[in-house]
């Protein structure tokens, strides 16, 4: 029951602001179960929503940033994956609390990027995005790299929700290799499905009658709070 309500509420902050679901649930997860083998059922999940949300965000995104930051994720998500195969639960538990909580204090400073970002940075971000992906937090660099130059807000969505479904399908093969994804990964994913369709679907109303920057400081202002919380259970 409490993740059947976290995932609902994850999906709700996707529908809205393109990004927060993998981490807020691998965060949720980990306070009452080892979030090791939930991380390929949000990846699943991120591209399910994806399906949903394409038509409406496509014309959106930044198809060259896209492009650019999948360069620099797919070198490094090989890395990533032999990471998260190899770490202990609660190893695993405090890298994510601990990466999580950084990039909201980054996201909540206001730190912008003032100068004009050529292709090496965008590769340079997703190579920092693969590493992190891992842990189901690859979305969370990238969003910090995109709101530093004031993208607007749609573009930033859109761009991010097709981002998050490209390097999730890259993640998964891996993930099975390593022998990550088993029967109840699929079956697990299945009754996630209706609790994430009716989240991203209010999500993405609200989006349209509302302002995105507002309700992202919401989540990662709940994203930080899981995190914390996630850390004194790696202590305990």
């Amino acid at each position: 029951m409490f993740l059947a309500f976290c995932i609902l509420g994850a999906a709700f902050i996707r529908g809205y602001s393109g990004f927060g679901f993998s981490a807020l649930v691998v965060s949720a997860s980990a306070l009452v179960t080892s979030p090791l083998y939930f991380v390929p059922v949000v990846m699943l999940l991120e591209v399910a929503a994806t399906i949903g949300q394409a038509p409406a965000a496509w014309p959106n995104a930044n198809k060259r940033l896209l492009g650019l930051m999948l360069l620099g994720a797919c070198i490094m998500m090989p890395l990533s994956v032999w990471g998260l195969a190899s770490l202990d639960v609660d190893v695993l538990r405090m890298v994510i609390s601990l990466w999580v909580l950084a990039m909201c204090a980054l996201l909540l400073t206001g730190w912008s990027i003032r100068r004009q970002v050529g292709a090496p940075g965008y590769v340079a971000a997703g190579l920092v995005s693969g590493l992190a992906n891992g842990a189901a937090v690859g979305g969370l660099p990238v969003a910090l790299f995109l709101a530093a130059q004031n993208i607007p807000a749609i573009v930033f969505r859109a761009t991010l929700i097709f981002y998050l479904c490209a390097i999730d399908l890259v993640a998964l093969p891996m993930l099975g290799f390593n022998g990550l994804i088993t029967r109840d990964t699929g079956i697990a994913a299945l009754i996630s499905l209706p609790l994430l369709g009716l989240g991203v679907w209010l999500g993405g109303r609200r989006f349209i009658s509302a302002s995105p920057e507002n309700f992202r400081r919401m989540a990662i202002s709940l994203l930080a709070f899981l995190a914390v919380l996630g850390l004194l259970k790696s202590a305990l």
